[in-house]
């Protein structure tokens, strides 16, 4: 299974298998965060919950799995000697935002769900969900960015 993963990707870029399924995972919790903006904006709140967990999760499990480790064995030995060669720079940037979307995101899910002690909850939930919507978006079109310069630009 490992090897399929590592072999030719979707797309026909180059790009290996896990990094075509990384992009589409990522993509589809973008989708899934939008749709979850718009139930709120409909005051459907118990599904937007549902919808925001589901997304914060999927992205979370992408992140922990592929995204940690490349940025680790790809990037990060190169930093900050390379930051302004090739797509280091946007690759830094990118889980940068990420990090902080992914942190952000996940304590405003774990407090809709009512899991947050008392003492570190907050008051505006609507303005942590709109920072951290706003994260995430950026993350995923840096990441697109990032997928482009490595795999179609092969910087």
């Amino acid at each position: 299974m490992a090897q399929r993963l590592t072999g030719p990707g979707l797309f026909g870029t180059g790009a290996p298998l896990y990094s075509d399924l990384t992009l589409v995972l990522i993509l589809l919790s973008a989708g899934l965060f939008t749709l979850g903006w718009r139930l709120a904006a409909g005051r459907r709140y118990e599904l937007h919950r549902w919808v925001q967990t589901t997304a914060a999760t999927l992205n979370a499990i992408v992140v922990l799995s592929v995204m940690i480790a490349s940025f680790v064995k790809n990037i990060l030995p190169g930093l900050p000697s390379k930051l302004f060669e090739g797509s280091y720079g946007v690759t830094a940037v990118h889980a940068l935002v990420g990090a902080l979307g992914l942190i952000l995101g996940l304590f405003v899910a774990i407090q809709a769900n009512r899991r947050t002690p008392k003492r570190l909850a907050f008051k505006n939930d609507k303005q942590f969900m709109q920072i951290s919507y706003t994260l995430y978006m950026a993350s995923t079109l840096l990441g697109v960015l990032v997928y482009v310069a490595a795999f179609v630009l092969k910087m």
